[in-house]
């Protein structure tokens, strides 16, 4: 077709010019460029198509003597260029027939480029690089080929610079922190060097490397443990993150735990508290469930169930200015991640449950108590919703593979003391049975019971009774026990002020086993104000140990007799 409109498109356009030669000429010289052009079009040719080139495979200059900056803590820091090859360019040609019988073929080339390049960051020893952004853009480079290196006096040349500029010619850049990217993929950059900045973290030889252990909290968010981005609807076509506001591409629990390990090298074991609520100090009244924050909250790509409750009967947590007063329960998927993802860097899990008081005052759990009447009755009542609370983790714990301890229980101190009409202590029997139940879901995890400081030795009722009940031995000697546990908040010290003392490391070490609830004690609130201390005796039989919270030592290491009106037992606890 274009033949015939070039062929009398010229033909006219020649006999204007130059009259009827003019004209032949025309229409020959038409028809074929016409033909040329239908072969393109419509022949059996192929048709070439050619991406976009770069004229320069150069990269960024660098200039010498820029300054190299000193770190502490976290920063966000741009480095500078220290090393770099040539683009890396990757011709690809591919070939497309045409949709219609004999149609001409397409072949296209396309033109990636890649960069070598190293950036020198700050002066070393740093810990690591946290987030990258590139054109001002978080990106996730767990997926690119890249290397860091700290800024050691030992460090060795990146082996990349080795090959490339042949041994012996490769800096190690000692002192130096830096990160090399290797084929970094510049086509989403416009097939240019991206403008990089990193986030960069030192904790220049801190307290860090000295933690073995520590407790993950909040305990109460509903996938704020979560290993997976989660988002809510916020309204049709718009969503909102759960978890992820850190980073975008990764969750607040990864970049959480990647500091966490980066920054504490030698952790060995982690606590993980999960929190259920509970409505009422009176043990046979209280109500005890998981809770959530709203009931209206679509989640993807889980939706929010614990233990088998889900938003609608779950317990709704009360609110405080219009907003919550606590996040909600982590969802079960989201601890089982969280404890897979524990373990899977060499972690020791312990899974910590944990009872908040969501009524007015917010209380603290070990209030927990009875009222006058079947005291046993009660206690049962709260176990009741107690014992499934605990067992249930105690499965979930299973199936994800396993926990290196557990404890079926912190601070329920109100608890612990309830005595019922025979002298025993109905909770203490609910949680020996409790440390027997979950020792056979989890045989291989050591199991406790976090008892509070004021707990653990015993219980010396404020009655003037001068009875002396070690309420909780029988419980550290169940065979299902594996320690002794104490939520430890004993002081060290009273310095205040107004006093000569200092905060010395020698005063401090005096105070482990020494000082108040060893030494001495106050009577009175109006006696600490004043310090007025009181010595810790025993006329009766001359054991203060006994009533010295500070002294383990002295509790371990005794025979222990309960004391009714003062008188001690024929019989030493088991």
């Amino acid at each position: 077709m274009a033949t015939i409109v070039l062929q009398y498109a010229g033909g006219a356009l020649g006999t204007f010019l130059g009259g009827p030669v003019g004209g032949i000429i025309g229409r020959a010289a038409g028809a074929i460029a016409g033909n040329i052009i239908d072969q393109k079009l419509f022949g059996s040719g192929t048709k070439r198509v050619t991406g976009s080139r770069l004229n320069d495979l150069r990269v960024m200059a660098s200039e010498e003597g820029g300054s190299i900056p000193c770190l502490w803590g976290r920063m966000r820091l741009a480095g500078q260029v220290i090393w770099a090859t040539n683009f890396e360019e990757v011709v690809s040609t591919s070939t497309q027939k045409s949709s219609s019988k004999g149609g001409p073929k397409t072949r296209t080339t396309e033109f990636s480029y890649y960069a070598n390049v190293a950036i020198g960051l700050c002066e070393g020893v740093v810990d690591r690089v946290g987030r990258v952004w590139a054109d001002g853009q978080e990106i996730d480079i767990t997926a690119l080929t890249t290397r860091f290196y700290r800024g050691g006096d030992d460090q060795q040349p990146d082996s990349l610079i080795t090959a490339k500029e042949g041994a012996g010619n490769a800096p190690a850049y000692r002192g130096l922190a830096y990160i090399v990217f290797e084929r970094l993929p510049l086509q989403q950059f416009g097939n240019r060097l991206p403008q990089l900045s990193f986030e960069v973290i030192s904790s220049a030889g801190g307290a860090g490397n000295l933690l073995r252990a520590v407790n993950i909290i909040p305990g109460s968010t509903e996938f704020g443990y979560d290993t997976e981005i989660v988002t809510r609807n916020v309204e049709p076509g718009v969503t909102a993150s759960e978890n992820a506001h850190v980073s975008a591409s990764r969750s607040d629990w990864t970049v959480s735990l990647d500091d966490l390990t980066a920054g504490c090298s030698n952790l060995e074991s982690a606590s993980l508290v999960v929190t259920w609520f509970g409505t009422d100090l009176r043990c046979g009244a209280c109500a005890l469930k998981p809770g959530v924050e709203i009931r209206d909250k679509a989640t993807s790509p889980d939706a929010w169930s614990v233990a088998g409750y889900t938003r609608q009967n779950a317990h709704l947590v009360s609110r405080v200015d219009g907003k919550p007063a606590f996040g909600g329960t982590p969802s079960d998927a989201s601890v089982i991640r969280a404890l897979t993802d524990l373990k899977a860097r060499g972690l020791k899990p312990v899974f910590y449950p944990f009872i908040a008081m969501d009524m007015t005052g917010y209380p603290w759990r070990g209030r927990i108590s009875s009222e006058a009447g079947n005291v046993a009755g009660q206690v049962q009542g709260f176990a009741s919703q107690y014992r499934p609370m605990i067992l249930h983790y105690a499965t979930l714990c299973a199936s994800a593979g396993g926990v290196d301890a557990f404890l079926i229980g912190s601070e329920l101190v109100g608890l612990t003391r309830i005595q019922d009409g025979a002298g025993g202590f109905p909770f203490v029997s609910v949680l020996i049975e409790l440390a027997a139940a979950v020792k056979a879901i989890l045989p291989h995890a050591k199991v406790t019971y976090g008892a509070d400081w004021s707990e653990y030795f015993g219980f010396h009722p404020a009655d003037g009774s001068n009875d002396v009940h070690f309420n909780l031995d029988p419980l550290w000697a169940s065979p299902h026990i594996d320690a002794v546990g104490i939520d430890n908040y004993m002081p060290l010290t009273d310095w205040r002020d107004s006093n000569a003392q200092t905060y010395d490391i020698t005063s401090l070490q005096a105070g482990i086993a020494g000082g108040e609830g060893y030494d001495w004690y106050y009577e009175t609130d109006a006696a600490r104000d004043g310090q007025t201390r009181t010595p810790i005796t025993d006329g009766a039989c001359g054991k203060p140990w006994v009533f010295r919270y500070k002294d383990l030592k002295g509790w371990w290491s005794n025979p222990h007799y309960d004391r009714r009106v003062g008188i001690e037992s024929g019989l030493a606890t088991p």
